[in-house]
């Protein structure tokens, strides 16, 4: 049996969950700021995408390969659906509706990783 990496693939995207989170907020703090455009993190599917797959060492003599960071902080410029007279780009309702995308995805994430660890403990326990 190979090793289970849902775990660590829970674990990133909770980072970037985070990340967006962090996104949204500053996107509602300055939704009154003249001339400030919306941001929003890259789909996280983009970001497992450029993860390439580690290769094992099974031997000293081989050579191990750099590990390279993930970026998960880059931000772009989305397009809102509605821009005020003042340049300001950020609409309330669409950060709402994305803020609350994020904490199902905490709770999705939060009720595999319980199952998952529930079945490992029955798994163990034989």
């Amino acid at each position: 049996m190979g090793p289970v990496y849902l775990f660590d693939l829970v674990s990133q995207h909770n980072r970037w969950l985070s990340v967006r989170q962090t996104a949204i907020a500053g996107n509602i703090a300055n939704a009154n700021t003249p001339g400030f455009k919306a941001v929003d993190t890259e789909p996280f599917e983009a970001v497992l995408n450029r993860v390439p797959l580690e290769m094992r060492v099974t031997h000293n003599a081989h050579l191990t390969p750099g590990r390279p960071a993930v970026p998960v902080t880059e931000l772009r410029d989305e397009e809102a659906w509605d821009v005020l007279h003042s340049g300001n780009s950020v609409v309330l309702e669409q950060q709402l509706l994305k803020a609350g995308e994020v904490r199902r995805s905490f709770a999705l994430n939060a009720g595999i990783t319980k199952a998952f660890h529930r079945m490992l403990l029955m798994s163990a326990k034989g």
